[in-house]
């Protein structure tokens, strides 16, 4: 069975792009906001989370603080454009896997994102 990624980001074409790169490989859920994401994690088995941290109502780091709550701990990868480093060091001392910078390569993604997974 193929593995399944949330990816949340509140920009749809960041979405798409995203799915095209990592959908041949894996099963990618789209979610556009954290209050989705929390949802779909609540009622759906995720084995990876691709996080943008600057969304508008909930970020990506009060997101993943509530994600804490949830029963399944899903290890997550932030994306983030500002490249605030900040913004970075919060969500990895929250305990994020890693980070990628916005935009990416589409090779950057896939390596990382298969580095988390195979951990399983």
């Amino acid at each position: 069975m193929q593995k399944r990624i949330l990816v949340v980001d509140d920009d749809s074409m960041n979405l798409v792009r995203t799915k095209m790169i990592l959908g041949k490989q894996y099963d990618v859920i789209l979610s556009e906001s954290g209050e989705d994401a929390l949802k779909k994690l609540k009622n759906e088995t995720i084995d990876l989370v691709l996080l943008d941290i600057e969304m508008p109502n909930m970020n990506g780091i009060e997101t993943f603080e509530r994600m804490k709550d949830l029963p399944a701990e899903v290890p997550v990868i932030f994306l983030t454009a500002s490249g605030d480093e900040e913004d970075v060091m919060s969500a990895i001392r929250l305990g994020a896997v890693n980070y990628l910078k916005k935009p990416f390569y589409p090779e950057e993604l896939l390596k990382r994102v298969a580095k988390e997974i195979e951990k399983e």
